[in-house]
């Protein structure tokens, strides 16, 4: 008996590794609600194996993988530097089932190799060609927090005198071409605004791409610390008109704009693209309701789900006591799990996992700050010229809703220098869409409506920007 176990364990030893692991392996990582393609390219290395990945859906290709290691059939690939890890059972030569693992978030996914390399879906309106003008690169200092945010300013010309936008990012760690599933939505504002005589300065979020701090633990104010900075910066350039200095703020970054606008006489207009304009936490309860019926879960599902959900915000509107609010949230949350059946919970995701993925998100500085947000207070201050605008397949910022939020309180604050906008069959990143589900934007090969830009541009030229 000893000969036979110690024959069959060799076997199965060399089984595995006469396996080839080379090549490009395919996937499709699900996140709340949409799907993302990566792919791992594979190859032999004098110690073993090494690998690069790829995006396809967000247009990146070759990034850099620290280390690939294969010990019997399980098989880690980890990129340190951006905090990923995919740990993975060779099940065959042509199937991989593992975890993917990214700042301490589980999420099953099952790969397969192909001999057919992955490719990025084109983007037309991406530009490719940069010669009709001015681009520099810059570096902006927040003295307040003390932090670099790194920027492209495009200007028309080497020289002149020109009004200028500031484009600020919605939530998360945005670069500064805004990219998000293959499109670069900013990177298109910028060329198109520039290409018909308006300068832009876009940037990385403080904490991502070039520019130093922490994202992290920023809240939204901290962001319009970034915005002020630039302002400043942006006054001492002769290329720009110091009194035609815009903003145009996109989702969170539409809050962020007015609230900068809102305290910064040196704002003179303002575009407002899918922005909130109700309180944080109706926001959120009404995306997710849009968002839940768009992905065909049962109205009673959304009920019990919002039920749950209103519970937390109220805690974190009322609250006083951080740590005691941390404490209520976390039995709330722990009796909201304990009742789903395993079969609810995300792949590959144990209750306890789903709590502390649920903490994680509820309880970031960001979130408890946006919950307990209310736009009309600052929108009800901006006197200077607002343009606002929102899809009205849009199921992040509810259409009707958030326009009607922004129109009353511009009214409110006797603002009589505003337009407001919708625009049919646009979703939220202001793209020509089927039904608005987040599921669709990285399927869609407009990056962002050129009638939006349009008007846009005709808004900002034809406007007495004067306060």
């Amino acid at each position: 008996m000893k000969n036979l176990f110690t024959f069959i364990t060799i076997f199965n030893f060399f089984t595995i590794f006469s396996q080839d692991i080379t090549g490009s392996w395919s996937g499709k990582l699900k996140i709340q609600g949409i799907e993302l393609r990566l792919v791992f390219n594979i190859q032999k290395a004098d110690d073993g194996y090494k690998s690069t990945m790829d995006s396809p859906d967000q247009g990146a290709n070759g990034i850099p993988i620290s280390e690939t290691k294969l010990e019997g059939d399980q098989l880690t690939i980890s990129a340190k530097n951006l905090g990923i890890e995919y740990v993975a059972k060779v099940i065959d030569s042509k199937e991989l089932k593992g975890q993917f693992k990214q700042g301490g978030q589980s999420f099953e996914m099952n790969m397969t190799k192909s001999d057919t390399k992955t490719t990025s879906l084109a983007k037309p309106q991406e530009p490719t060609q940069f010669d009709s003008y001015y681009s520099e690169e810059v570096t902006v200092l927040n003295k307040v927090d003390n932090l670099t945010l790194s920027a492209t300013l495009t200007l028309p010309k080497k020289k002149g005198n020109f009004p200028v936008v500031i484009l600020i990012s919605g939530s998360g760690p945005q670069n500064r071409d805004c990219e998000i599933l293959g499109h670069k939505p900013f990177l298109v504002i910028s060329d198109y605004l520039t290409k018909n005589g308006i300068a832009v300065l876009r940037f990385d979020d403080r904490g991502t791409g070039k520019s130093t701090g922490d994202f992290k633990t920023a809240i939204t104010s901290d962001f319009t610390k970034d915005v002020s900075s630039i302002i400043t910066y942006l006054k001492t350039r002769k290329e720009i008109n110091s009194s035609q200095i815009g903003l145009i703020g996109h989702s969170d970054g539409g809050l962020v704009a007015s609230m900068v606008a809102a305290n910064n006489t040196s704002v003179s207009f303002v575009v407002l693209l899918a922005a909130p304009g109700v309180k944080g936490s109706e926001l959120l309860l009404k995306q997710q309701a849009l968002i839940g019926l768009s992905s065909g879960v049962s109205v009673e599902e959304i009920a019990k789900s919002q039920e749950e959900n209103k519970k937390v915000f109220d805690l974190i509107i009322t609250s006083t006591d951080q740590q005691k609010l941390i404490s209520d949230i976390t039995s709330l949350v722990e009796e909201g799990v304990e009742k789903m059946a395993e079969s609810d919970l995300p792949n590959g995701m144990t209750k306890k996992d789903f709590v502390s993925f649920q903490l994680q998100q509820i309880t970031s500085p960001w979130m408890i700050s946006f919950i307990k947000s209310n736009p009309s207070e600052y929108l009800q201050q901006i006197k200077c010229p607002v343009l606002a605008l929102i899809g009205m397949l849009d199921l992040q910022v509810a259409y009707k809703e958030n326009l009607s939020g922004i129109e009353n309180a511009l009214k409110a604050g006797e603002n009589n220098r505003c337009i407001i906008k919708g625009y049919e069959g646009l979703n939220h990143l202001f793209q020509h869409a089927l039904t608005g589900n987040p599921s669709e934007y990285a399927t869609i090969q407009e990056t962002f409506s050129e009638e939006v830009l349009k008007d846009m541009l005709e808004w900002i030229k034809g406007m007495d920007l004067k306060n």
